[in-house]
């Protein structure tokens, strides 16, 4: 089965604008997670949605699919989210295995909440990846210079920007080898391992990539807030 797990389970928000986590305020007639949630409920390969949420905000998730979503709701589950981005993923893992057993056969496709513009092509590729490969990422091509600092103060390296990619979401996995490999963990490195791909990685498992696109801008700060509400005709904050 393809399982979507959509990680919605921040609460901090550097745009400053609102009293909410960023994935909940409105981008043109309708909060951010609604429009991704809706990318995934077009994509018919994807068997059941899950929404990693934080736990003092699960009721006003489920109140806005009940409010947004006429369509497909069955498919949508609501989950508490863990203290980070890779526990979060977990709690969705451990449900998914509760509700439907274990099986190599089960594939997580993971996404940023805030994301809202990632395409039906992004998706598609992402599962047909993770079915080969195991473990996917996907990136876009650096177009600017990458400059690394080790203090801040002055250039330690300039690296071959046709080998330089930026990640995005989504990352999607195989859900057993995903859960052995975050199993193998020890406390401290899942402290400091904060993406699942990097998990994989120092884990020495290929993660494979897959094209992304510039529109699937990830909805940081206020300056990306703007841009998003322009796309959709939604009203521009100062």
């Amino acid at each position: 089965m393809i399982f979507a797990g959509i990680l919605a389970g921040g609460v901090g928000s550097r745009m400053n604008i609102a009293d909410m986590p960023k994935q909940f305020l409105d981008l043109g007639n309708k909060p951010i997670v609604i429009h991704t949630l809706e990318k995934f409920l077009l994509c018919e390969r994807v068997d059941e949605i899950y929404i990693g949420v934080h736990p003092s905000w699960v009721s006003h998730m489920e109140a806005l699919v009940v409010k947004y979503i006429t369509h497909q709701r069955e498919k949508i589950h609501i989950v508490e989210g863990g203290t980070d981005r890779n526990s979060t993923i977990m709690n969705i893992v451990d449900m998914i295995e509760k509700e439907y057993g274990q099986s190599k056969e089960h594939y997580i496709i993971t996404h940023d909440s805030v994301r809202p513009f990632v395409s039906s092509r992004i998706i598609e590729e992402n599962i047909d990846a993770v079915i080969k490969y195991k473990a996917c990422d996907t990136v876009v091509s650096a177009t600017d210079t990458i400059v690394v600092s080790e203090d801040a103060l002055k250039i330690a390296d300039i690296p071959v920007r046709s080998k330089m990619y930026q990640g995005q979401t989504p990352q999607s996995f195989q859900i057993t080898l995903l859960k052995t490999l975050y199993e193998d963990l020890s406390d401290e490195e899942k402290e400091i391992l904060t993406d699942a791909c990097k998990i994989a990685l120092v884990r020495n498992q290929d993660v494979y990539l897959v094209k992304g696109e510039v529109s699937n801008m990830k909805l940081t700060t206020i300056t990306d807030y703007n841009i998003a509400q322009a796309m959709v005709g939604g009203n521009l904050i100062d």
